[in-house]
């Protein structure tokens, strides 16, 4: 069976409560069963029930029976797909999510969303003296850890850390260029900076440069 991709991952989280019983499953230090949801959340069980089983569908929670070392039927219980908490967090994830949505609700590829959302975060951070500095700050906000190598007016980003590692893995093109569209709109934006590419690394091993230079 084929993986889901992020998109369907991205659809899954679309929902608030399913985004938050995801967070509760995330955050926990043990798997977590349904009755533990259901009073946190202040839902009916079906209801906890029908969100955990779309998250399941969406490779985002494993659904286990607990080992059980006295009479009656073991109860289900829930925990992370690997790697899925680890795509920034919570205000990373849903930035991740509703871009992606927006992306397939106006037909746009991820660069034309990314360079629409880049360019209106890069109005509203305008006005620093250094022309890099607001593409810098916006993708240290984005948790990309990254790291600023300067040659005359060429610039080279080298992103340290990858926060969308399993999305990545899953759909890398739409990710690397969504986030190669929101560089280009944050250096639109900024009117004297141009990004001339993203070299592409595994998001495991992160290390990715954008390069830019600045007129």
């Amino acid at each position: 069976m084929a993986s889901p991709s992020v998109q369907e991952q991205a659809r899954a989280l679309g929902d608030p409560t399913r985004h938050r019983i995801f967070r509760l499953v995330v955050d926990s230090d043990h798997p977590v069963m349904i009755a533990e949801l259901t009073e946190a959340m202040g839902l009916h069980h079906n209801a906890v029930r029908q969100h955990l089983a779309q998250l399941v569908a969406a490779g985002l929670v494993l659904e286990e029976q607990e080992e059980r070392h006295r009479p009656g039927r073991p109860r289900l219980q829930y925990r992370p797909t690997p790697g899925a908490g680890s795509w920034g967090g919570a205000d990373h994830y849903e930035q991740l999510a509703l871009v992606l949505l927006e992306m397939r609700r106006t037909g746009e590829s991820p660069v034309e969303v990314g360079r629409r959302v880049g360019h209106h975060l890069g109005r509203a951070a305008r006005g620093g003296s250094d022309p890099v500095e607001a593409i810098v700050e916006e993708v240290t906000n984005q948790g990309f850890d990254p790291v600023v190598r300067r040659r005359g007016s060429q610039v080279e980003l080298i992103l340290q850390s990858c926060p969308y590692v399993r999305a990545a893995e899953l759909d890398g093109e739409v990710v690397c260029d969504l986030h190669r569209g929101l560089a280009e709109g944050l250096a639109a934006a900024n009117g004297s900076v141009v990004v001339d590419g993203l070299d592409v690394r595994n998001p495991r091993e992160a290390g990715c440069r954008l390069h830019m230079h600045v007129t």
